[in-house]
């Protein structure tokens, strides 16, 4: 079961963090390429800034974004912005998204969220966790999908593998850390199933497209191609 209040504290916990790391840098860092294909580390920042006020607008009953070209042209527009401006963004951004949090509501209801893509309300809060420490990593200064929280990488291996599961695309799949497993991809029908095995945090890598999967053990065919996300 989802716990949003126990996920609001992580969120506000993890910001804090990331806000720490992101103020060691400079206005000519921030110009810099993230690791994200296309993206400087301004354009991570301006995502994830813009991000909280989407995902504020999906807890208040809103269309998370205008359309998908207005969220990519605010990210462009907010990129090439000085480190102090992104860090004010970055933490009032996120002040907003903890105030709608902690507002009393039905956290049972089922939101919106971009492409049509629906959800229990209780679920946004991980949602946004998520974004913030996955693109942590992105930003390429010091945070590795190794430093992340252990409870954060299982609960996002099992979300993605249920994100995959019966994509058409994706072959039957078990993916194990060799103490828990999740399955995923198209239904077997009883065939053959390819198993993937590694550290929970190499999987996640693969599972999240942030690694080519190199340090997986493969069994039963190739490691599956996935969808991006």
């Amino acid at each position: 079961m989802n716990d949003h209040v126990r996920d609001l504290a992580s969120v506000r916990d993890a910001t804090d963090r990331l806000l720490t790391a992101v103020a060691t840098l400079d206005n000519a860092a921030v110009t810099q390429p993230s690791r994200l294909p296309g993206w400087s580390r301004g354009h991570v920042l301006a995502h994830l800034a813009r991000n909280a006020d989407a995902l504020l607008n999906v807890l208040e009953g809103r269309p998370m974004y205008a359309s998908g070209e207005a969220r990519d042209a605010d990210i462009e527009r907010d990129a090439p912005r000085p480190l102090e401006t992104q860090l004010a963004d970055l933490r009032d951004s996120a002040a907003r998204f903890q105030e709608a949090g902690s507002a009393p509501a039905d956290w049972s209801r089922t939101v919106e969220l971009r492409n049509g893509v629906t959800d229990s309300a209780a679920r946004v809060p991980f949602r946004r966790w998520i974004e913030v420490e996955l693109h942590r990593v992105d930003l390429g200064i010091g945070y590795e999908l190794e430093d992340l929280p252990e409870d954060f990488v299982q609960r996002e291996v099992a979300f993605l593998t249920d994100r995959f599961a019966g994509h058409p695309g994706v072959p039957s799949t078990r993916v194990t850390d060799g103490t828990r497993a999740w399955s995923t991809g198209r239904d077997s029908g009883g065939g053959t199933e390819i198993t993937v095995t590694g550290p929970a945090p190499a999987l996640l890598g693969w599972l999240a497209g942030r690694r080519d999967g190199a340090a997986l053990l493969v069994d039963g065919g190739p490691l599956p191609v996935l969808p991006p996300l």
